[in-house]
């Protein structure tokens, strides 16, 4: 099993907010992300400053998109995203499209899954040539106020991972869930605050290294794409 990817998810309302921990943090992190919420407040410009910031890392652009395929990603992939994200409730067609943008450039497309999806779609959605997916926590759980990883959450990985897919987990991950994960095939840990909110993003970010590495073996994280 591959050593999974670190990635950092900036996701702040300016862009010298998202600079300042991704700085201190940059030597331990795999996957740089320009959040949704950077992307809104900033537009491109935040994947450009980025992208000649960290000219090393992978770049997402978390754009989710859902519809007007083929022009969002152009805008994120031309300002230097190496991936970009799609809604699980966007069209087959908007995802087609959107998976043409990225091969003429030879990049990636993550598919976030949002409440509803059905493992037909799942289906439909490695023939049509999705590789990556993102897991969140539980919604429901969330809104509960149960901030547990649940059994259920790593069968569905694991499923994912056997159609397939590279899956990327998202939601509140602190670096004590790590090694619940033992054994789940897992592409990339996102972290947000727990790494940009720490009193020192370094360690915060080598800790999440190091617990990886503990789970997984301390070997380099898996190729990206």
């Amino acid at each position: 099993m591959h050593r999974p990817m670190l990635q950092l998810a900036l996701d702040t309302f300016d862009l010298p907010s998202a600079l300042g921990p991704m700085q201190r943090a940059a030597t331990h992190i795999d996957v740089v992300e320009a959040g949704t919420i950077l992307c809104y407040a900033e537009g491109m410009h935040a994947v450009r400053a980025l992208r000649a910031l960290y000219p090393d890392k992978v770049l997402l652009a978390d754009v989710r998109i859902a519809e007007a395929g083929s022009i969002i990603a152009k805008l994120a992939f031309d300002a230097g995203a190496d991936w970009v994200t799609v809604v699980s409730g966007a069209t087959p067609a908007t995802m087609e499209v959107v998976l043409g943008e990225a091969r003429k450039r030879e990049r990636d497309v993550q598919l976030e899954l949002i409440d509803g999806w059905t493992w037909a779609q799942a289906a439909d959605w490695r023939a049509l040539g999705i590789e990556q997916v993102i897991a969140h926590r539980s919604r429901d759980g969330e809104a509960l106020g149960d901030l547990s990883w649940k059994p259920g959450d790593f069968d569905e990985m694991r499923r994912l991972a056997d159609l397939g897919f590279k899956v990327t987990v998202a939601g509140g991950v602190e670096v004590d869930d790590l090694p619940r994960f033992a054994g789940v095939p897992i592409h990339v840990f996102t972290v947000g605050r727990a790494i940009r909110a720490a009193a020192d993003p370094a360690v915060a970010a080598k800790a999440f290294q190091e617990a990886i590495a503990r789970v997984y073996g301390a070997g380099e994280p898996v190729a990206a794409g």
